[in-house]
């Protein structure tokens, strides 16, 4: 096996990095470390109990981070890497202690093309394999395309599975629930229909289906009530951040506050009876990827925060308030087309910059 030796020091259980900066932010300075570089095309953090972690690079690489090397990990599922396609998000559960799962969301080869598609595999003890791999969800019909994947996958507070899903670049398949395009999906951990989900029974709507009318989100998160919160890719303007809750249409492509790349408008415009509306959204858009509520451990002033990054703009933004706003854009070398963000136990913020290469962390300057 080859070993990828990078320039980084261990999270919570090591020395912090060499490679420190600091960032101006309305909570004062925060240190920001450089945990792992020479990243290609990375998408999504998982942070292990034991100081760890895990990284995905979008053509099928995922990286097991540890005592200052990073090594590549046998038994990933096979991945169409095709545009937006590849190996995305990573998840470790509540239970890796005992389980010693991981959840991983990939774009899966299906009749027609590609879908979305959920792993659920066992980490070895040493972090270098894979076992007892299975797919236990994907998202029907497969697609042609490689847009829109959505792809993140979160664990709610009953151990059940939220897994967004992109539309696809097929845009009226969002608001047809015969499919589970442009959708959330609640799904429980060995992949079965919860019986609880809105549309359980109900004649042509797939039972998965928790929310639909949805573009693309690629940024999902829990408050601190358990609640689900995306961020979504809108077209020319109208990208959102969305509260989910079970049933509702949010709306594309019937309503947006963006407009067709070609300037031409969206659907009905911007609201309609039936449809949500977001709780934020950005004109012009910001390419919005990766989404934290943040608990406030270390940054008490910053507790039930939404934090967002950027792919476009490069920067996180910071949200907060009724009505939702943002408040703060926290911006440097760092911040270059952020994909993920996520909390530490220690309460750090971790994010992912594409145009970096790299995984950066953030903590109080001290």
């Amino acid at each position: 096996m080859t070993v990828r030796v990078f320039a980084i020091l261990v999270f919570m259980f090591g020395t912090g990095s060499a490679l420190a900066d600091t960032l101006k932010t309305s909570a004062g300075n925060v240190q920001v470390d450089t945990m792992v570089e020479d990243l290609d095309t990375p998408w999504a953090i998982g942070i292990l109990p034991n100081g760890a972690f895990l990284v995905t690079e979008r053509d099928g690489e995922l990286l097991y981070v540890a005592e200052g090397t990073a090594n590549p990990v046998r038994g990933v599922p096979k991945v169409v890497a095709n545009g937006q396609g590849g190996l995305l998000d990573v998840t470790v559960p509540k239970d890796f202690d005992q389980s010693r799962e991981i959840f991983l969301t990939f774009s899966k080869s299906q009749r027609g093309g590609a879908g979305t598609a959920l792993a659920v595999a066992r980490l070895s003890q040493s972090g270098d394999r894979l076992t007892n791999l299975r797919v236990i969800f994907e998202a029907l019909p497969g697609g042609s395309g490689g847009r829109h994947f959505g792809s993140r996958v979160v664990e709610a507070t009953d151990g059940r599975l939220f897994v967004t899903i992109g539309d696809r670049g097929d845009r009226p398949q969002a608001q047809d629930r015969s499919n589970h395009i442009g959708t959330v999906v609640r799904i429980n951990r060995d992949g079965s229909v919860p019986a609880d989900n809105p549309f359980v029974g109900q004649t042509d709507i797939r039972p998965e289906i928790w929310s639909y009318g949805h573009r693309n989100p690629q940024g999902a998160g829990l408050d601190a009530q358990g609640r689900l919160w995306t961020s979504e890719h809108g077209a020319r303007g109208g990208d959102e951040v969305n509260l989910i809750r079970p049933g509702l249409n949010y709306g594309w492509p019937v309503i947006s506050y963006g407009k067709h790349y070609s300037g031409q408008s969206i659907g009905e415009g911007t609201a309609k009876d039936g449809m949500e509306q977001p709780r934020h959204y950005w004109d012009p858009s910001i390419a919005p990827s990766g989404l934290l509520v943040y608990s406030g451990k270390l940054w008490p002033q910053w507790a039930g925060d939404i934090f967002v990054g950027s792919l476009k703009f490069n920067y996180i933004a910071r949200l907060t308030g009724t009505p939702l706003k943002e408040v703060e854009q926290i911006k440097g070398p760092e911040t270059e087309r952020v994909r993920d963000i996520v909390e530490a136990p220690d309460g750090t913020i971790w994010f992912i910059s594409v145009g970096q290469g790299a995984v950066f962390r953030l903590s109080p300057d001290t």
